[in-house]
């Protein structure tokens, strides 16, 4: 099993190492470089039972629902999968807006999420989970869902939290 992690989030490669070595404790967790990122990495022949969803070809191109017992676990834990999603897969950015006036340009700005998938059933899931935690959130294109109204940008910075 192998994740990619950018080099540009040393705090998401530490996390993503404890992470692997919580769900299987016992084996050995390598970092393998790669250029502009690195591989975490770890073998198992229990990974495919862990992850029933990985198999053959492109992710966007096969179907990837949950199992039942993965599902319980997303439940239980939905801001925690929110949280991961957007560390993976998304970002915090400043959205500047300028709004041309016979009286001159009017700018304003505002901070929003934006995550990004090509796969619709990871896109599916996680907007599933924005709508159990009651965060409102557009679909922009067919890969994109923003996060952008005042209320809901707070409530997701209360638990996402910055990349590091």
């Amino acid at each position: 099993m192998g994740i990619a992690c950018a080099n540009a989030w040393p705090g998401l490669i530490e996390l993503c190492v404890e992470a692997v070595q919580a769900v299987r404790p016992a084996n050995k967790v390598r970092i393998i470089p790669k250029i502009g990122c690195v591989e975490v990495n770890s073998h198992s022949k229990h990974w495919p039972c862990l992850f029933p969803q990985h198999g053959p070809g492109r992710k966007h191109e096969r179907a990837i629902t949950l199992a039942a017992w993965q599902k319980e676990i997303v439940d239980r834990h939905t801001q925690e999968f929110v949280h991961g999603l957007l560390h993976s897969d998304g970002c915090r950015s400043v959205n500047r807006v300028r709004r041309p006036l016979k009286s001159g340009d009017r700018w304003y700005e505002y901070p929003r999420y934006n995550f990004t998938d090509l796969s619709v059933d990871i896109q599916r899931l996680f907007t599933d989970a924005l709508d159990r935690l009651g965060i409102a959130w557009r679909q922009m294109n067919a890969t994109d869902i923003s996060v952008a109204r005042r209320e809901a940008v707070a409530r997701l910075d209360e638990f996402v939290g910055a990349k590091y």
